[in-house]
């Protein structure tokens, strides 16, 4: 008879239980009858002799004691309550009624001699019950050990058999579909499993033949496709643009396509199924390209430039590493890298151009913005001329416009600096004061139209800086400026001025709405704005101050809670 691998485990799992059922249950019974037995000894007869033994000795009192007489009636009440055995009352009866003769003549000696005679009887035969009554738990005693033991015993034997024959029988197929499983991975389609077995292994194994001959099959049926497969993959390497080389886990050169080895200077018998490492030796560009990539866009190099195509262009590396998973595997598997270079030259002169432009253009719009500026002055003073209120509205609005339109000229300006990467810097020794009262001067009237007090802390003690104190005044005004813009009528701006071991730090906090978590990463990026804000602004201020900080050595950060305003600050190097 055949049974499953199923049927085995509840069975077996199954009897076990089973006895460890009768093993708890006959435990159990054993105990509450040993429990009982004894009991009953304590219950039935050694209460009786106690009370016996207190009768005695208040008996040998009469004389001597008052309360012996009290004693002994308290024992004989009680002990008239515990009549257990076969003529236990009797005796009980004439021991009561002799001690109410003795309670009239106490005088008689006979009496108390007949009161002894009944207490020694009573104990006498409380004592024989206790003797049976004993050799009754005993019994029960050994013939609970002579169960415990028989079932403990054929528990402990069927237990060995499960573990002698149970584990085996399932792990030895468990380990030979392992080692063939091992085979098939290895690409030894030829591998067959014995499968002459009348359980679920047995499926298995025939499931395990029947896949293990198509994938012999399908390997020699297939081999001259994946050939064919593996040259249409090459050529579609060969004519992308984008130079491309791949490697395998040993740094061996798989592939080249004729972009790369058109850069490289070299041919494809000088790569394919070489070193990369060795191949490298002679040839700086390939060098540089085995070089691993950052794995932090933070720290992304910059692009690399190459003489391709007559021209100075430029290339972005990245290095894509392939790994494979196995059907059946956790894990994936590594294989190699592929380094690809992508040609962003278009991009970086449309950029230089855009550059060019928006510098042109911001410089030629300051000359006619200043004539206009000039020009309203001129309107406003009242030796031209008076104007009526009317009048002197759209005057100071066109006023408002031009200011705000030359200084999104000098922002783009900045810009340009910033973007060209030649930012002038002039390094100096300045004194934190003097940056922080050229910053309060140029925002008081900001801070006047608002009703908003700056509050100043220095404790630098007249520290100097190493800075170039344009651009840095620049920074802190814009700083100020943004606390202003974004604090309520009324409040307070507090400007610090810090000593941190060799940097000095100024900050610039505001009690304002504050910016939310989720865009504290994007405030120093480019044309940033939080949604919903309401003032002005172009998104650029705090992206130049970042620029010109970083610029000369410094750092720039900011911290903020909803609803509990923000604080800006930068450091910068101390004078030694």
């Amino acid at each position: 008879m055949k049974i499953s691998i199923k049927t085995k485990l509840s069975l077996g799992v199954g009897f076990q239980f089973l006895f460890i059922v009768v093993s708890v249950v006959a435990g159990i019974v054993s105990v509450n009858l040993l429990t009982a037995d004894t009991r009953n000894i304590l219950r039935d007869n050694y209460d009786s002799v106690e009370y016996c033994r207190n009768m005695g000795m208040a008996v040998e009192d009469m004389g001597s004691m008052a309360t012996a007489a009290q004693i002994f009636s308290i024992n004989l009440d009680l002990q008239l309550h515990n009549i257990t055995e076969v003529g236990e009352g009797e005796l009980t009866e004439a021991l009561a009624a002799d001690y109410h003769a003795f309670q009239s003549d106490p005088e008689d000696p006979t009496l108390q001699a007949r009161i002894r005679k009944h207490l020694h009887d009573i104990t006498k035969l409380n004592m024989d019950a206790i003797h049976h009554k004993s050799e009754i738990a005993l019994q029960s005693g050994r013939n609970a050990n002579i169960i415990m033991g028989t079932v403990g015993t054929l528990s402990f034997m069927f237990a060995l058999i499960l573990v002698l024959n149970l584990p085996s029988s399932v792990a030895d197929p468990i380990k030979e579909f392992t080692a063939s499983i091992k085979q098939i991975a290895n690409k030894n389609y030829a591998w067959r499993i014995d499968a002459q077995r009348g359980d679920e292994f047995g499926e298995m194994a025939q499931s395990f033949n029947s896949m293990a001959a198509k994938l012999e099959e399908y390997e020699h049926g297939n081999l001259a496709k994946m050939l064919f497969e593996k040259r249409r993959i090459e050529a579609l390497i060969n004519q992308m643009h984008n130079p491309i080389i791949g490697l395998n886990e040993d740094r061996q050169i798989l592939f080249v396509n004729d972009a790369a080895l058109s850069i490289l200077n070299l041919t494809r018998q000088d790569l394919v199924g070489k070193s990369a490492v060795a191949a490298a030796q002679g040839n700086d560009l390939l060098r540089k390209l085995m070089q691993t990539i950052p794995s932090s866009e933070a720290n992304k190099p910059a692009p690399l430039s190459i003489y391709a195509d007559n021209k100075e262009s430029y290339f972005e590396k990245e290095i894509v590493q392939v790994t494979m998973g196995s059907p059946g595997e956790a894990a994936e598997k590594y294989i190699g890298d592929v380094i690809i270079l992508q040609n962003i030259t278009p991009f970086k002169e449309m950029d230089a151009a855009k550059t060019n432009f928006i510098a042109t253009v911001s410089h030629e719009f300051k000359t006619p913005i200043s004539s206009i500026k000039m020009s309203l002055q001129l309107l406003l003073n009242d030796k031209i001329g008076p104007l009526n209120p009317e009048q002197k509205a759209l005057v100071c609005g066109i006023q408002d416009d031009a200011d705000r339109l030359l200084k999104i000229t000098q922002t783009l300006l900045d810009l340009t600096q910033v973007e060209s990467g030649h930012i002038q810097l002039t390094i100096l020794a300045t004194e934190a004061r003097e940056i922080v009262e050229y910053a309060l001067d140029a925002t008081k009237v900001q801070a006047q139209q608002k009703g908003i007090r700056v509050a100043v802390a220095d404790t630098t003690g007249g520290a100097r800086i190493l800075a170039d104190k344009e651009k840095t005044a620049w920074v802190l005004t814009n700083l100020i400026s943004n606390a202003i813009r974004y604090s309520h009528e009324g409040a307070t701006v507090h400007v610090t001025a810090a000593l941190l071991q060799d940097r000095l730090r100024l900050s610039v906090r505001d009690t304002g709405q504050g910016i939310a978590p989720q865009y504290q990463h994007k405030i120093f990026e480019r044309y940033f704005r939080v949604p919903g804000t309401l003032t002005e602004g172009t998104g650029l201020g705090l992206a130049i101050s970042k620029e010109f900080v970083e610029a000369q050595g410094g750092h720039i950060g900011m911290e903020s809670a909803l609803g509990a305003g923000s604080t800006f600050w930068i450091e910068l190097q101390r004078e030694r």
